[in-house]
């Protein structure tokens, strides 16, 4: 009886802890997508004013062109960084070749 007795305790003693614990529901997962930063120097929809504006150009050649084809642009050549760190060169759009140019802020601007 008193083999029971100590067995019984003994379970009782590891039970009653088990019964007190509750658990914490997750919360339900986000229904919206994440959404992704923007990089530094977006593709705006309109030029500032006074572009293409002088300033550091981080934009690499492959960058500026790219900048420039996403533009409407085609054959996009001669590119190269002038004394105000804007990049230039010529393109096609709409059959006629224009002067081109990609500024720090990724203004493009055709003349």
């Amino acid at each position: 009886m008193l083999k029971i007795f100590a067995a019984t305790a003994i379970l009782a003693a590891f039970a009653i802890p088990a019964l007190a614990q509750t658990t914490t529901p997750s919360p339900a997962p986000s229904m919206t997508a994440p959404v992704a930063p923007a990089p530094a120097a977006t593709m705006p929809t309109t030029n500032a004013p006074g572009a293409p504006v002088a300033g550091a150009n981080s934009f690499t050649e492959a960058q500026a062109r790219a900048r420039i084809e996403a533009n409407g642009f085609s054959n996009v050549s001669g590119l190269a960084k002038d004394d105000k760190s804007v990049w230039r060169g010529t393109a096609m759009k709409d059959g006629k070749s224009v002067a081109v140019a990609v500024d720090y802020q990724g203004n493009v601007v055709a003349n």
